[in-house]
């Protein structure tokens, strides 16, 4: 969105020089007399003689590992007809065999130093871009950061493009394209080449055609690379626990061998016509389960240079202020019963996927067949903003917002990942703009949000031509009942709806207390440590206890859990719909005195959540929030146990929303796999079944409320754990005012029925289905389960077991085969209602080669139990295994679920992690394998769709 020249020019003359104190060597001046803001003095910016770009940054979150990114200006938009798809088909063929790494040297060198392939091995490509990341990469020696180097250095100019290696990509580009070939996606690409007629940008999705993956001549992919991967057109991000000037003399040196390019192609981007009368894409499928309409009013971009000044925090500012107040009207209106869309949103930004045209465009999902409602209530708040702008009311809540961010943002720092600086630099790279160290980032923002005045927000908000440069786009499931507009039909609604009258918004203030009496505290009776996990733990006087754990991993972040045995199967009078529904209708009343709505509003400025759920054997509780917000979270614990609100009208817009939602669901071929397999796997077990339209009519609001309320109007037998940067002698009476505070009765006698947990279907089962798709789908789901023992030897058996089998079912199916994009395996060690250890793997293939690709799934477990795990494979596991959990220790996450494990289960998976781990043998994965192998109670299940028969 590009800003009126007027108000930026008087606004940027309140803070040239005051607000920001701009050092003497930022004042070159950039268009438009405004010198370009400092750039952030931590990250060493630099330029090769061959024109490659590089960005380093010293940086210690996490300590111990760094990011390794080489980001190109390139991507499908450089694509010409005949190589459709080669920019993405490239970048993953570098990851099979360069100049100093051939192969899969690349992957079995960062797997033998602990990364994965996937979770730190990566990358991906867009339009105008493609980026190579190596994420968390450990670098406790010099000889591995020169290797990343050396694998960024063969990535610019080294890949090898073998044919065979190229042949044996085909298949897994072509799975990756039917993994994501559904209905909603074949309309975006047809809603593209409408909204960008004559133009590239409709036709270059990255993924490409599969008539030209399949076949495209070696050459011409080499004739992309040659052509587009070149220094002048890269960057290197490197961030993390590195030495910064022995990195860069280390790209000096690796990068030397890579010259200039001479009489190289221009880089064009392609440039977006405007139009006077509105462009407009009706698009409909058969499989869509997304009903849209979006408007959206086409702008010019500001260019990167204007953004390299004061321009782009301002339009920054802006356009997060008028997203969130755009929101909250959004957000009130799918809260009331019949409302003219299921949702909707509005952003600022790109005009769809160009770089090179801005646009504030507003969408909304709406219910089957109603576009027509949708249009006109989309419209309506485009007309009412146009009009009336927004009130004082919306914009503070909309500052306060943004406020709380920035400082959220100031007060972490020294916690920024380095992922997250290396995007930074990535999108700087890419797209331009401004580089500003945080402190500075965060006065300046203060700044605009304190003289910034709603008269101008409104004018930014108002500057557009409703009639000029606008697209409209409609996609809809396709169905003979469902009644689309002609383009000329449509046209004309949008300009009828123009017309409307609307009432201009109320300023509604939101300065309400959450709790206007707080109830009468209770105490601490009681106080221990334990020296194992560093926590303190509080009994309280209504029989509650609580654990804290102060850790300084994030400055600014308290989590908090809570558990006690219990759950729904305590309720003797639930049926099978209650406890389907029990953790979504009760919230949607509110808490207290404030309605959903209200709430928020009233949350405003605060960063603070806090949810209550009911599982089948437990009551839980999840928050988290800042040192600041600490008593906001505590209050909203206290109003979930206290003050669940009835909403009846709130309750009939949640029934709307979600028929919607399961009616559009329908038109998803594999919707009634779902349903099938869960009836197939859990026989007699209607909880875990989807919901039905007919279900959600008959739900009983009141019995729903009173059910999930009897779970917590008794808080004895409640853990609350809380981690994080903790004040504890703030946080004592905050603990005794709103939780020791709690209703509670003398005796809990309520227990974990696990008994009841539903066991998957046992015994050896197979079972095959079939559904018309219009892309064809094959799906593989094999399970495999045995009686265990509940220990960590037991998880981290199988975990490694799970490693080694993504390893060679990656290289098996994916690699060999060509016959999945990717496959996923997971290992458990369940504990109810019996101890079992099971494995399970499940992928999407050609429903030609299933039956082909089942068999590899079994001949791999089979090979472990003969000649036990590859030693290779074995040993990457464990690395990765360590990698992650050195990882999780700096996480309060990890810390909370594992506190919570020892005090209410017993059972310490922290303590001897390392050394269990290393206990873990080649032989007791292949006994474990075997057991699995062997064992009776499996099950296998083959999904082969069918052709999609047209009805004449």
């Amino acid at each position: 969105m590009r800003l009126k020249t007027a108000f930026l020019s008087i606004f940027s003359a309140l803070f040239l020089g005051t607000t920001l104190g701009l050092a003497p060597q930022a004042r070159a001046q950039a268009p438009g007399g405004m010198p370009p803001l400092p750039i952030d003095t931590a990250v060493r910016i630099g330029k090769l003689p061959n024109g490659l770009t590089y960005f380093i940054r010293h940086n210690e979150e996490p300590k111990g590992r760094a990011e390794f990114y080489i980001a190109q200006k390139v991507g499908s938009m450089q694509e010409e007809e005949s190589q459709r798809g080669l920019a993405h088909f490239l970048e993953h063929i570098a990851f099979n065999g360069t100049k100093n790494f051939p192969g899969k040297g690349i992957i079995n060198f960062l797997e033998s130093i602990g990364a994965s392939f996937g979770g730190n091995i990566n990358a991906y490509t867009s339009f105008d871009k493609t980026v190579y990341t190596l994420m968390k990469i450990p670098v406790p020696r010099q000889s591995i950061i020169d290797s990343c180097i050396l694998v960024l250095h063969d990535w610019s100019s080294f890949i090898s493009l073998e044919d065979k290696e190229i042949d044996a990509e085909r298949g897994v580009i072509e799975e990756e394209w039917r993994r994501s070939n559904s209905g909603d996606m074949r309309n975006m690409e047809k809603l593209l080449e409408l909204a960008f007629p004559g133009n590239k940008y409709g036709q270059r999705l990255p993924i490409g055609t599969m008539d030209i993956v399949r076949n495209f001549p070696y050459q011409v992919l080499r004739d992309y690379y040659k052509k587009w991967y070149r220094p002048d057109l890269q960057a290197l991000v490197i961030v993390g626990d590195v030495d910064v000037n022995y990195v860069e003399a280390q790209i000096k040196k690796i990068f030397a061998d890579i010259p200039a390019p001479v009489g190289a192609a221009e880089r064009v981007y392609v440039p977006v016509a405007d139009n006077d009368k509105p462009i407009v894409g009706i698009v409909a499928d058969k499989e869509a389960t997304r009903n849209s309409v979006i408007i959206s009013f086409k702008s010019d971009v500001t260019p990167a240079e204007a953004r390299a000044t004061l321009m782009g925090p301002l339009e920054d500012y802006v356009q997060s202020i008028l997203t969130s107040m755009v929101a909250q009207r959004f957000n009130d209106i799918v809260k009331k019963p019949n409302a003219p869309f299921v949702n909707a949103s509005v952003e600022f930004g790109p005009y769809l996927i160009a770089k090179t045209k801005d646009a504030a465009t507003y969408g909304a999902d709406f219910k089957e067949g109603q576009w027509d409602t949708a249009l006109k209530g989309l419209v309506a708040e485009i007309v009412r903003i146009k009009k009336f702008g927004f009130t004082p009311a919306e914009f503070d809540r909309a500052k306060k917002e943004f406020l709380v961010s920035v400082k959220n943002t100031f007060n972490e720092r020294n916690k920024r990942t380095s992922e997250a600086w290396a995007n930074v630099y990535v999108d700087y790279f890419e797209d331009g703009g401004y580089l500003l160290d945080i402190p500075t980032y965060y006065q300046l923002n203060q700044g605009l949000a304190e003289q910034f005045p709603l008269e101008q927000i409104n004018a930014a908000a108002q500057q557009f031509d409703l009639n000029k440069n606008v697209f409209i786009g409609l996609t809809s499931v396709e169905k003979p009942e469902v009644k689309l507009p002609s383009v000329e039909e449509l046209i004309k609604k949008y300009e009828e709806y123009l017309k409307q009258e609307v009432e201009a918004p109320k300023n509604e203030v939101s300065n309400e207390k959450l709790i206007d009496k707080l109830p009468a505290k209770g105490k601490i009776v009681k106080e221990q440590k334990n020296a194992q996990f560093g926590t303190t733990i509080w009994t309280l006087s209504n029989g509650t206890k609580v654990y804290l754990k102060k850790t300084d991993y994030m400055e600014d972040e308290i989590l908090l859990s809570g558990q006690r045995p219990g759950g729904y199967y305590n309720l003797s009078k639930a049926t099978p719909l209650d406890l389907k529904i029990l953790n979504s209708v009760p919230q949607v009343g509110g808490l207290g005195k404030f309605d959903e709505s209200a709430l928020e509003k009233a949350l405003t400025g605060r960063l603070a959540s806090l949810s209550t759920s009911v599982s089948g054997i437990e009551d839980n509780v999840s928050g988290s929030t800042t040192k600041e917000d600490l008593e906001t979270m505590l209050q909203l614990l206290y109003l979930n146990f206290t003050g669940i609100r009835a909403d009846k009208e709130a309750f009939q817009a949640w029934q709307e929303r979600t028929i919607s939602s399961i009616e559009a669901r329908k038109a998803n071929p594999l919707s009634f796999l779902a349903d099938s397999v869960s009836r197939f796997l859990y026989p007699n077990t209607p909880e875990r079944y989807p919901l039905t339209i007919d279900e959600v009519k008959s739900v009983n609001y009141d019995k729903v409320l009173q059910l999930f309320r009897s779970r917590f109007a008794n808080a004895r037998g409640f853990n609350f754990y809380f981690v994080g940067n903790i004040d504890e002698a703030k946080l004592r009476p905050l603990v005794e005012q709103y939780i020791a505070s709690l209703p509670a009765q003398k005796v809990y006698t309520d227990k974990a029925q696990t008994s009841r947990v539903p066991q998957e279907r046992l015994g050896t089962n197979s079972k095959e289905y079939s559904s018309p798709m219009a892309t064809p789908m094959g799906i593989v789901i094999d399970a495999l389960s045995v009686p265990s023992t509940y220990s960590q030897q037991e998880l981290l058996t199988g975990a490694v077991l799970e490693s080694i089998l993504d390893q060679l079912y990656t290289k098996t199916i994916r690699e060999d085969a060509g016959g999945a994009y990717s496959v996923g395996v997971q290992s458990e060690v369940e504990r109810y209602p019996s101890v079992r250890s099971s494995v399970s793997v499940q992928f999407q293939t050609d429903p030609a080669k299933a039956v082909a690709m089942n068999e590899l799934v079994f001949k791999g477990l089979d090979g472990i139990v003969k000649n036990g795990p590859s030693a290779e494979y074995f040993d990457k596991a464990v690395k990765n295994l360590k990698k992650a959990h050195g990882e999780n220790l700096r996480k309060n996450q990890y810390w909370l679920a594992q506190i919570e494990r020892f005090f209410s289960q017993g059972f310490d998976f922290v303590t001897n992690y390392d050394k269990v781990l290393d206990s873990v043998t080649p032989q007791a994965v292949q006994a474990l394998t075997k057991k699995l192998y062997d064992s009776k109670d499996r099950t296998t299940i083959l999904f082969r769709s069918s052709e999609v028969q047209d009805k004449k």
